[in-house]
């Protein structure tokens, strides 16, 4: 009845992803950023430490910042630490009662820690939308899109998804940022979605600029073969990274600087040369 203590698994990559339906794309103008869930209670189902965890933390940490850089707001939802038999409801005949035994594992996890200026929403069942002020909230912003993140996919995350197709709130599931009991579930989640009711991204599709040095070097990393780290003055084609690979990071940061191609970052393919290409302010 219980959640089960869960494992770590891989999360999908792009090559993964199912072919949505729509083909809607996150305008800075129109979205907002859905932290779902992510209170220590429902982490602390993975353990301490849990590589898959930090993984997506730091992918919706990256995300955070980009929509705070963009004037994208910010809502959280977490269960409250007090639930009345009335008010949880059917839920305790479904998961027992949850939070309410484990009142000091109600915080947001530490690396998350929403701002004043965010807003957190108290949770009452697996859609955002019930009982919340969210629908009104996104309308009075203008906003009609949610860029949704956090755990658990196949459960609150989809069913907040689902939520805001009916009513007429374009969803992006954004893979890579998203954690489940499996991923098996995981990818279900994402088929529903891309088939139903909206959008599967990753976070690179939603930030297809690095938000500093260090995250432009934690983007290459998985795209060279070498164990050792590169320096940020040396040649990257000399760790392993090949011409498909750098024409396909071109070919996403050319969304946000139009002049980027390939020629220019094989010219001099080095972190700092990059960095210096990307940081450049963008021209409106």
């Amino acid at each position: 009845m219980a959640i089960p203590k869960l494992t770590a698994y891989t999360l999908p990559e792009a090559s993964e992803l199912p072919v949505s339906k729509v083909n809607w794309e996150a305008d800075p103008a129109r979205a907002a950023l859905l932290i779902h869930d992510m209170q220590e209670y429902f982490l602390g189902f993975w353990g301490e430490n849990n590589a898959m965890i930090n993984q997506v933390v730091n992918n919706i940490a990256t995300l955070r910042q980009h929509c705070k850089q963009q004037g994208i707001p910010v809502y959280y939802t977490a269960q409250p630490k007090d639930q009345p038999a009335e008010d949880r409801a059917l839920l305790n005949d479904m998961w027992g009662p949850g939070l309410t035994k484990s009142p000091e594992q109600q915080a947001v996890m530490a690396a998350l820690t929403p701002d004043k200026d965010d807003t957190v929403l108290v949770k009452w069942r697996y859609s955002a939308f019930h009982r919340s002020p969210l629908e009104q909230l996104l309308k009075e912003s203008g906003r009609d899109q949610l860029i949704i993140t956090g755990v658990y996919a196949h459960i609150g995350c989809m069913t907040t998804a689902t939520d805001a197709f009916m009513r007429d709130i374009q969803p992006f599931m954004v893979a890579d940022a998203l954690a489940d009991f499996s991923r098996e579930k995981h990818l279900m989640a994402l088929n529903y979605v891309a088939g139903c009711a909206g959008q599967v991204v990753m976070t690179q599709d939603v930030v297809p600029l690095p938000a500093s040095k260090g995250h432009l070097r934690e983007i290459i990393r998985p795209l060279i073969d070498e164990e050792d780290e590169p320096m940020d003055d040396e040649n990257l084609v000399d760790f392993g990274l090949d011409s498909v690979r750098m024409m396909a990071l071109a070919a996403r940061w050319r969304k946000v600087h139009p002049d980027i191609d390939f020629v220019m970052l094989a010219k001099t393919p080095t972190i700092d040369a990059w960095w210096a290409l990307l940081s450049r302010e963008v021209r409106v």
